[in-house]
């Protein structure tokens, strides 16, 4: 971080001795956290460049992952091609190349994401840049430095440009003392991997850049994400991703967590949809910054019946993973997401049914084109 920039950013946070002698602090107006209770309301959280008639400029780091390309489409679509750009440290396919915008940009460069902040003038900023549960713990240092690090800049260029800012929690932010089924939004959070540590600790700086600073935060804790046409990225749930790949390639699967273990999960669209509309709420009917969402539950074993029913060959084994086990049994069985639904409407589509049939038709659409070819 520059010098000059450092020094004006404490110069702007000096701290005056109230009136009353005693020691708490009382900061310059700018930077005035807010609790619900104090939101006014026509409190704005936009940037100060950004008014409702406009539409946001959309930055997305991270977004080669699981979930930075389905969300940039969606968002597109919405806010138009040109003011949603997607950004990573790797080299993009063709096809996203050339689908919108997209820059290079490495979270753990300060001047770097500044510079495209400013730049293209963004207003929201989706940070998606982590490494997941499973790849993380093979490297706890990356992921230390890419969840954390990463992190506390992103955090600090949304702060200094006002920007609306998204970061995704994760059912891996819950630990083996957190009560399962369901896990509430407010509860013991003990985590035991880098992951769920990184994820932890992303939901309370952003809280308290919120209350100290008026970073507009927001937050969802994403349950085991099913997407169609992405690969897995190396999560625990990830096996719910890759047997439909394998169910309709060869009619069969080997799965790395016991036939009994259930877990939360969603479709990518109920995702996607999940996270634009809590963006697009309005700051007054948010009661908090960090939201569980959810659509249903299911364990390996009833998602293979479901398939079943589809692929009458289909076959699944299992060959428990003791790593991703572990992690998966210190994880809840169920979310409880009453407070989104009951704060900004929302309201999941697809239930297990609709996702197998979803899935086995996207794949089976795909290989029925490869045949052919």
């Amino acid at each position: 971080m520059p010098v000059v920039w450092m020094l004006r950013r404490v110069a702007s946070r000096m701290l005056q001795r109230p009136a009353c002698g005693c020691q708490a602090p009382v900061l310059p107006s700018r930077f005035l956290g807010t609790s619900p209770q104090q939101i006014p309301a026509d409190a704005n959280f936009h940037s100060t460049s950004f008014s409702e008639a406009d539409q946001p400029r959309v930055l997305i780091t991270g977004g080669l992952g699981q979930l930075g390309v389905g969300l940039a489409s969606f968002l597109r679509k919405r806010f138009g091609k040109d003011n949603v750009i997607l950004s990573d440290i790797r080299k993009p396919p063709e096809h996203v190349f050339l689908s919108g915008p997209f820059i290079y940009s490495d979270i753990l460069d300060y001047k770097n994401l500044r510079e495209i902040v400013v730049n293209n003038r963004v207003t929201w900023l989706f940070h998606y840049s982590a490494l997941l549960s499973a790849v993380g713990e093979a490297n706890v240092s990356l992921a230390r430095a890419v969840n954390i690090t990463g992190l506390h800049n992103v955090l600090d260029v949304a702060e200094e440009h006002g920007l609306r800012l998204f970061v995704p929690s994760t059912i891996g932010a819950f630990g083996p003392t957190s009560p399962r089924n369901p896990a509430p939004d407010l509860c013991i959070q003990r985590p035991r991997t880098i992951y769920g540590v990184s994820k932890v600790h992303a939901e309370l700086m952003g809280e308290y850049y919120y209350y100290r600073y008026g970073l507009d935060f927001r937050c969802l804790r994403y349950p085991g994400i099913i997407s169609a046409d992405s690969q897995p990225g190396g999560g625990t749930t990830d096996y719910a991703v890759q047997i439909f790949h394998d169910a309709v390639k060869n009619g069969r699967f080997e799965c790395n967590l016991k036939p009994s273990t259930r877990l939360p999960m969603m479709y990518i669209d109920d995702c996607l949809r999940a996270t634009l509309e809590v963006m697009e709420a309005p700051a007054e009917s948010l009661s908090m910054r960090t939201y569980n969402v959810n659509a249903m539950s299911f364990t390996p074993a009833e998602l293979a019946q479901e398939i079943l029913k589809h692929v009458p060959e289909f076959q699944i084994t299992y060959n428990v993973d003791p790593v991703r086990q572990a992690i998966a049994d210190g994880w809840p069985m169920n979310f409880d997401d009453s407070n989104a639904r009951k704060d900004w409407g929302w309201k999941h589509d697809f239930d297990l049914p609709e996702l197998v049939t979803t899935m086995l038709n996207f794949h089976g659409s795909e290989s029925r084109v490869a045949q052919a070819n």
